[in-house]
């Protein structure tokens, strides 16, 4: 199976998906942000980094790049798609996902390993988990504050759309700890930690984030 990990200006983590991704059992697919061409993949990971310099906000310009338009059009026939950090704000600019993602609460840069609570077992990207299990995922962000008016969070929260917390502390000030959410399909999920860090032992915290990778493999399978 072809999963596909886009490459913007400034992003930093599109190895590491490509890696997650092949650790996974899967054949990562490098993707340019310039092209129209989505070349068969099954599914696409927006990665982490700070495309464009996160000039006028962060994911803003890369969520209007010529391969956006691409997976917006895929996202709406089916196609999985995860963003992580910089590719779940992409995801909310391109309004894929509903929310905003802003300047952290405390102004300051956050790095550290931080503990989720899987909200969502059931999305194309979470079903190796159980509802309510705890993963240790690194974060690391500037503008990683997930912001909605109250009644598009009592929304989300109605509508089951919350699919992960930050428990054991809120790193970002993030609006009832949401650390990230789904579409409404359960195809599309965006959050700002950073699974593609946590699938070896060697070099994460934890192998918690290979499960978002296999997840995705099953999901392509039973389609």
């Amino acid at each position: 199976m072809r999963i596909g990990v886009i490459t913007f200006p400034g992003s930093l983590d599109d190895v590491d998906a490509a890696r997650a991704v092949r650790l996974a059992g899967g054949e990562p697919v490098s993707l340019w942000h310039g092209d129209h061409d989505l070349k068969d993949v099954d599914a696409v990971v927006l990665p982490g980094g700070f495309s464009y310099g996160d000039y006028l906000r962060a994911g803003a310009i890369a969520a209007r790049s010529p391969l956006m338009q691409d997976v917006v059009a895929a996202a709406g026939r089916g196609l999985p798609v995860l963003g992580i950090c910089n590719g779940f704000q992409v995801l909310c600019e391109a309004g894929l996902l509903p929310g905003a993602l802003t300047r952290n609460s405390h102004l300051h840069f956050r790095n550290r390993d931080q503990w989720l609570r899987v909200e969502r077992a059931d999305t194309a990207w979470t079903s190796a988990y159980e509802q309510g299990q705890q993963i240790l995922i690194p974060v690391k962000n500037g503008e990683g504050r997930y912001v909605a008016a109250d009644a598009d969070l009592d929304r989300l929260e109605g509508d089951g759309r919350v699919a992960f917390r930050y428990v054991g502390g809120n790193p970002n000030g993030s609006s009832r700890d949401i650390a990230g959410v789904t579409s409404e399909n359960g195809r599309v999920v965006g959050l700002m930690p950073h699974p593609e860090h946590a699938v070896e032992e060697l070099t994460g915290p934890s192998t918690d984030g290979l499960g978002f990778f296999t997840s995705v493999l099953k999901a392509v399978v039973n389609a």
